[in-house]
């Protein structure tokens, strides 16, 4: 679909988008979508390995794509689908933390999935977020407008 737009970040997201042949968000009207999120250092690529330090980076991650289609972060967030290999008490903790420091005011449906595997080799976490971004949507086609002019 190409009259989407889709993006992606620096580093890890433009070397995927030529690698694997996707993007790390797409906007649909007022809402932005972003791919699954892992523990992956955006510049290097690597996935880090202590669980809760990927954790961290998966929420990193998240706001990053979120904010490089335009949104605002985590505040606009209000659904996200986790997928775990891993669903122990340092996960869940880590995972409350990070839902509790990037969305304090509020809180998105949510749906956690245990999986045998993931993407990229000792992935042990991703994360699918879906935003509500009623202004970016309007910068967004106002932009677009007075372009193609």
């Amino acid at each position: 679909m190409s009259h989407l737009p889709c993006f992606c970040y620096k580093g890890f997201g433009e070397e995927k988008r030529q690698e694997l042949w996707y993007s790390q968000a797409v906007r649909i009207g007022d809402k932005i979508e972003c791919s699954g999120q892992g523990g992956w250092n955006p510049e290097t690529s690597e996935v880090h390995k202590g669980l809760s330090d990927e954790v961290d980076q998966a929420f990193e991650n998240v706001d990053l794509a979120l904010r490089t289609a335009g949104g605002q972060g985590w505040i606009q967030v209000y659904k996200l689908h986790v997928y775990l290999t891993i669903i122990d008490d340092e996960a869940v903790e880590a995972l409350v933390r990070n839902l509790k420091k990037w969305m304090p005011d509020h809180q998105p449906i949510m749906t956690a999935i245990g999986v045998n595997k993931l993407g990229l080799e000792g992935m042990r976490i991703e994360v699918e977020a879906t935003a509500h971004d009623p202004e970016g949507a309007e910068r967004y086609a106002a932009e677009n407008a007075s372009a193609s002019n």
